[in-house]
């Protein structure tokens, strides 16, 4: 079972919610907790709305971030920027994602708890279904067909992003690279088919990372080109850096 923390700043009401619901929707797949970075309490008004959806709160309590990290994780999902930001310098060995949802203790009202449970559980329900897609199995690559991936330029510039980036989606990387979306569209597609990149969709934008299972030695094949190609990366992420607002009603996939 791939295990599953759920991270946010006080650890009340969001990542609460998200623990009760993942493990409501998938716990015979996941184990699943959640912490804080300056826990308290639960809010009244995430359990209220979590006894109105019928999901259980057992073992729901608001623990600090230190603790949970005593234990293996295969992911770290923050729900909030700062979790997001104190998150990237905690020595944890698993994959981050990071989501940003608005605090609805901020607003007092229990309307603002029962939306956001709802926005939870559709990002929930993707995840689990991105975490049980199939997919081309990589646990034994051929090395023919790996290398044959990377002897691409533009699939190889896409898998160096991502070693440095964690996330990109499809109009960042038109950015960054300076190509066309449909040429970028048409090689993450290949990559996603040959097991090497999985996608999660995200209101009208599609973010792609590395796939979790790739094998170990073609990790450290890519830490290490990226290492020894910084310059090359460096200017591709300065654009990336300086890439206006993403423009309004086009759908990157």
């Amino acid at each position: 079972m791939k295990r599953v923390l759920f991270l946010c700043t006080a650890n009340s009401a969001r990542s609460l919610m998200a623990e009760a619901v993942l493990r409501d929707m998938a716990g015979d797949r996941f184990e699943v907790a959640s912490a804080g970075t300056q826990p308290t309490e639960p809010h009244p008004m995430a359990l209220r709305a979590l006894e109105e959806a019928g999901l259980s709160m057992q073992e729901l309590s608001s623990q600090p971030v230190e603790a949970a990290l005593e234990q293996p994780w295969d992911y770290v999902i923050t729900l909030c920027d700062r979790a997001s930001r104190e998150c990237k310098s905690l020595p944890v060995n698993a994959q981050h994602i990071a989501w940003d949802f608005p605090d609805p203790v901020e607003t007092g009202r229990q309307a603002s708890f029962n939306l956001t449970l709802t926005e939870l559980r559709e990002r929930i329900e993707l995840f689990v279904q991105v975490h049980n897609r199939p997919s081309h199995s990589v646990s034994e690559p051929t090395p023919e067909r790996l290398f044959k991936a990377l002897g691409e330029s533009t699939r190889l510039d896409i898998l160096l992003l991502l070693t440095r980036t964690e996330e990109l989606c499809v109009c960042e990387f038109t950015h960054a690279l300076e190509l066309s979306q449909p040429r970028i569209s048409r090689q993450l597609g290949q990559l996603r088919e040959q097991g090497l990149l999985i996608d999660e969709r995200r209101g009208q934008w599609v973010y792609y990372r590395l796939h979790p299972m790739i094998p170990g030695w073609l990790r450290s094949v890519l830490k290490i080109t990226a290492d020894a190609h910084g310059k090359h990366l460096d200017e591709q992420e300065q654009r990336l850096a300086t890439m206006p607002g993403r423009p309004t009603g086009e759908v990157c996939r």
